[in-house]
């Protein structure tokens, strides 16, 4: 199945544990607004996970639902895949959105 411009999720590096919560609260400062503006939709949705990959310290990754898109732009994140589900955390958004966005028919 070829991937549309609605089915891209992206993504971006928020640092270590320690230094992650200064970006993603700038996220969020540009997330809630155009969240707000947008009429609130369940599918807008930005999620983080600690990933590893190996690394001796873990990165925080925050995803950006396809819905999210411009926030995902401003905030510098590149296009990516959507994420597995497993170890998310919902970082800003409506949490009913969690199922649709990680269904899979």
């Amino acid at each position: 199945m070829a991937t549309t411009a609605s089915d891209v999720w992206y993504h971006c590096e928020l640092g270590d544990g320690l230094v992650a919560p200064g970006p993603a609260a700038e996220i969020e400062s540009r997330f809630w607004p155009a969240f707000e503006a947008a009429g609130r939709p369940a599918l807008m949705a930005i999620f983080t996970r600690l990933e590893s990959e190996g690394r001796l310290h873990c990165e925080v990754v925050a995803f950006f639902s396809p819905a999210a898109a411009e926030v995902a732009r401003l905030s510098g994140a590149a296009p990516c895949t959507r994420p597995a589900p497993q170890g998310l955390s919902l970082l800003a958004g409506d949490p009913t959105g969690w199922a649709t966005l990680f269904y899979d028919p």
